[in-house]
């Protein structure tokens, strides 16, 4: 379970986002949506504990600084940054490594062929395209079994069928009782994915719904976001 509340963060004299509150419940799929500079990254990088911000963040029962908030999140980047002198395999390796996960050649070798990376597991993370760069990132956050998964724009970069692999995956984690905040533009992607939409707009939330909320009003994600963000 993810509680953020009165969070606040500023570039300078710039607020980026404004005392946001919200909360993703257990086997959640939270959509973070909204235009632009919104305030959507700066969001998952707080939760992440890569910037610093006012207000409070909980992961899973803990303040996402401590060591165990730190090991119930997992985190994939909208631009992935891999090492590299170090292979596929290296690089999942060194998280569960990180993470104290015992056990996770299975898991690994599972990932790397879902992926289609299994017969280019020792390629080094210098020769590797951004789409599999980015499929690395995704590997990564994975083997560590987060509660908590963070995802920014998870399909750029991504083909047809590694968007289809993704796809599951949040949907069988989602089953397992992990919860997801997802930030995306392409909305239609995770059309039948969310259970929560929250829509940003200079900094600050114009709405905030679970699905369940509308009832039989049968509009898709692209409608509800218009509907809210255009003046």
């Amino acid at each position: 379970m993810l509680e953020i509340e009165n969070l606040s963060k500023s570039y300078g004299k710039t607020m980026a986002i404004k005392n946001i509150n919200f909360i993703v419940n257990e086997g959640e799929i939270a959509v973070l949506a909204g235009p632009n500079g919104a305030g959507k990254s700066t969001i998952i990088k707080c939760v992440a504990g890569l910037l610093k911000y006012e207000g409070n963040i909980d992961v899973n029962g803990y303040n996402n600084k401590s060591i165990e908030g730190k090991r119930a999140i997992g985190y994939i980047p909208e631009m992935p940054s891999l090492f590299s002198l170090l292979t596929i395999e290296e690089h999942i390796t060194l998280m569960a490594h990180s993470y104290g996960i015992k056990e996770y050649e299975n898991k690994s070798q599972e990932l790397l062929k879902l992926f289609d990376l299994w017969d280019k597991k020792s390629k080094y993370g210098s020769e590797l395209s951004k789409g599999m760069q980015q499929k690395v990132s995704i590997c990564c956050a994975l083997i560590t079994n987060p509660k908590l998964l963070l995802v920014d724009e998870p399909m750029i970069g991504l083909d047809p069928k590694a968007i289809r692999s993704m796809k599951g995956i949040l949907q069988e984690i989602k089953k397992s009782g992990t919860c997801v905040l997802l930030s995306t533009h392409l909305l239609d992607s995770v059309q039948d994915l969310w259970d929560r939409i929250l829509i940003m707009k200079n900094g600050e939330f114009v709405l905030s719904k679970a699905r369940d909320d509308f009832k039989d009003e049968f509009k898709s994600l692209e409608e509800i976001f218009f509907e809210v963000t255009e003046d």
